[in-house]
């Protein structure tokens, strides 16, 4: 008798297992495919069947990759890695740089630190296109939601990304210049504040007045930094705001010191299996070199 062949996983089959590792249902992994939700189900399918195992659990929070599915992932990547070095190698010979690079980070360190130096990095690789995501919720590099990411942490980053650490930011109390002098020179405690809202409970300007102004409800509360830049700049009240951000704000009057305990760590951070590609190595290197916020 001639034994039954094994099945042998393609580049394709990786390509698909990784988006389902990756998006946690058949719709998401059909998006990053730009395919429908039933040929990647078919495809599973297949491939499964072929294998003679399953490598995702279902349930209703969605497919939930199995151990044999995350050992099998941890290859994929690698693989994938290799095929996107090889094809920017043969695409763009010599030190031309292309392709998308997608980078997640706050609004207020994309306004007052991303954006200045982006100009410099354009001229320097005009092939090269950015993808620039600006929100308080986390973007997971694992799942290749973003190649890298610009995080305000309180401590070191996890160690399966790797991470730089850029500097410490710093905060201020800041007034707008169309306030009157007279009500800028009033005490902190009894100024109309702008702050975050609930959404963001534990940034530190929030941490920081709740310890040194007790007492002091905020007047007007919004959902950002940036927010809380454009009403303070407004003559709306007074903020709390990056020190980084003020020499792109000169309609801002710095009224303290810097909060004392109000400071967070910039880490510029990327997954070890992409860090070496050309187009997020080029972008990465010039962000850690370029990118100051102390």
């Amino acid at each position: 008798m001639i034994a039954k062949m094994q099945y042998k996983l393609t580049a394709s089959d990786l390509e698909l297992l990784l988006a389902m590792v990756r998006g946690g249902t058949l719709a998401q992994a059909g998006t990053r495919l730009g395919a429908d939700a039933s040929t990647v189900f078919r495809s599973l399918q297949r491939i499964e069947k072929g294998l003679g195992q399953r490598l995702f659990e279902r349930s209703r929070l969605g497919y939930q990759p199995t151990d044999a599915m995350h050992a099998i992932a941890l290859h994929a990547e690698r693989i994938e890695s290799e095929l996107e070095a090889a094809r920017g190698t043969a695409s763009r010979p010599g030190e031309e740089v292309s392709g998308r690079v997608r980078l997640t980070t706050v609004d207020a360190v994309l306004r007052g630190l991303v954006l200045p130096c982006l100009p410099a990095l354009a001229a320097r690789h005009p092939l090269l296109q950015l993808e620039l995501h600006a929100t308080n919720e986390l973007m997971s590099l694992s799942r290749r939601d973003a190649d890298l990411a610009l995080r305000a942490t309180a401590g070191k980053p996890p160690d399966h990304l790797i991470g730089r650490l850029l500097g410490h930011m710093d905060f201020v109390v800041c007034a707008g210049k169309a306030m009157p002098a007279a009500l800028r020179k009033r005490p902190l405690a009894q100024q109309d504040w702008i702050a975050p809202d609930e959404a963001m409970p534990q940034h530190p300007s929030v941490v920081w007045r709740r310890k040194a102004l007790p007492k002091v409800v905020p007047r007007h509360l919004v959902d950002c930094i940036t927010s809380v830049v454009d009403a303070v700049r407004s003559g709306l009240g007074v903020g709390a705001v990056p020190v980084f951000m003020l020499p792109h704000e000169p309609q801002l009057v710095r009224i303290s010191e810097p909060l004392e305990g109000c400071v967070s760590e910039l880490w510029l951070l990327a997954h070890p299996e992409s860090r070496h590609l050309r187009r997020i190595a080029a972008v990465y290197d010039h962000f850690a070199t370029h990118i100051r916020p102390s």
